[in-house]
């Protein structure tokens, strides 16, 4: 699934085509994704001007002039593409702009999802209330996480992984981020002493990976087609059985399962 580095690269690369632009043509291939469209989709979005293009934990947010949000999320294998041709079995969404521009929503696995959310109560909405701080803001800082880990009986992993804690962490970038504050996956979270170095990992993993236009792993490309780079930056995550890269450990990264999730980490160096 992408990520908060890859969603965030794809929101940057849709930016000219979208911000500011009005769609003037939208057609669905098929009446759903994971759920069905809204009633009138399409209609609705015709000759709507998107006046900001942000992101909010993994979703893409158009907020549209009239009061209304076009909400997207990516789930497993969804893909926007600028100016791709929109003719495969897969491509659901086509989507023409006045840049002129051509958008395309590929979703092969079709856990995606596409709706519109009246902006005003986009807080109070199924899908974002109780969210947690976004990982790049001001907010997420050392006194926050230590409030949020204290008492917590759970592995660190897993803490960082709830939505609730911090918006848009996943699995590839938690894994990252321990490795680089050199905190064992396995450490409960009550119990991690590295705070500051810890939110200074998380920040510096989301940029650099931001940086690189995200993790290709699968199905993940970005706006224009082209494949993100950060996957041959990997410290631990996928790299099973080969040498830890931290210079002088000479451990070997393991991976373990934690909450049905794989976790890769080097057991000498992240204590």
């Amino acid at each position: 699934m992408p990520e908060l580095p890859e969603v965030e690269t794809v929101r940057v690369g849709l930016l000219p085509v979208l911000e500011g632009r009005k769609f003037t043509k939208v057609e669905l291939r098929r009446g759903d994704l994971r759920v069905a469209f809204p009633m009138d989709f399409a209609k609705r979005l015709t000759g709507r001007r998107v006046v900001r293009l942000w992101r909010r934990a993994k979703y893409l947010l158009a907020e549209l002039d009239r009061g209304e949000t076009l909400v997207i999320h990516l789930g497993m294998s969804g893909r926007l593409s600028v100016g791709a041709e929109g003719t495969g079995k897969h491509d659901h969404v086509l989507m023409q702009t006045d840049a002129p521009a051509r958008i395309v929503f590929t979703d092969h696995r079709r856990f995606g999802l596409m709706t519109l959310i009246v902006t005003a109560k986009l807080d109070a909405d199924k899908l974002f209330n109780g969210l947690g701080v976004e990982p790049l803001s001001g907010e997420f800082d050392a006194a926050y996480l230590a409030r949020v880990l204290k008492g917590k009986k759970t592995p660190i992993k897993s803490a960082l992984l709830d939505q609730r804690v911090i918006a848009g962490l996943g699995n590839i970038y938690v894994c990252e981020a321990l490795f680089r504050a050199g905190i064992s996956p396995r450490r409960l979270a009550a119990k991690v002493k590295a705070i500051a170095p810890l939110v200074a990992a998380i920040k510096a993993v989301l940029r650099d990976a931001i940086k690189a236009g995200g993790s290709s792993l699968r199905d993940y490309k970005k706006a224009d087609g082209k494949l993100g780079y950060f996957q041959h930056h990997f410290a631990v995550y996928d790299r099973t059985g080969e040498p830890c890269p931290k210079k002088g450990c000479g451990g070997t990264v393991k991976r373990l399962v934690q909450s049905g999730r794989s976790t890769f980490y080097c057991p000498t160096c992240q204590k």
